[in-house]
């Protein structure tokens, strides 16, 4: 998958599952400096995801501050070829000063075996039997 950068950031398109719902969120920044996915909150109301009295809410840090955030399981993430079904996200006000669908992490990088390649400004799925193993698709 392409990699468009906006303002100097690096954002690929993910297509988010839950309940049966999709959505396609076009502007997630790719994150490796993120441990978590984080979403916004806004976006998601279009499939019906939002807080629900049971849902964990916790404060998430990074370069930009802090905010709170609720957990939710969704049915399956995927980017280009690359997906995970069942990954626990974050969703949030996301309200960094830019428009931002979401923050793509390192909880789906990893497991997918993702490669960034920076030359050719493209995510894609390793083609190592190692990382194929590891992702849970």
């Amino acid at each position: 998958m392409k990699i468009r950068l906006r303002d100097g950031l690096p954002l690929v398109a993910v297509t988010l599952q839950y309940h049966s719902q999709q959505i396609e969120l076009e502007d997630v920044l790719l994150d490796t400096g993120s441990a978590s996915s984080v979403f916004s909150a806004d976006r998601l109301l279009a499939i019906d995801l939002k807080y629900e009295p049971d849902d964990p809410v916790h404060r998430i840090r990074g370069v930009g501050g802090s905010e709170f955030v609720f957990s939710k399981r969704v049915d399956r993430l995927t980017v280009d070829d690359m997906a995970l079904n069942g990954l626990p996200v974050e969703i949030g006000a996301m309200a960094y000063g830019f428009l931002l669908d979401g923050i793509l992490g390192l909880d789906f990088l990893v497991p997918v075996g993702a490669v960034i390649d920076l030359d050719r400004m493209e995510v894609m799925a390793s083609v190592s039997p190692a990382s194929q193993e590891s992702n849970p698709t």
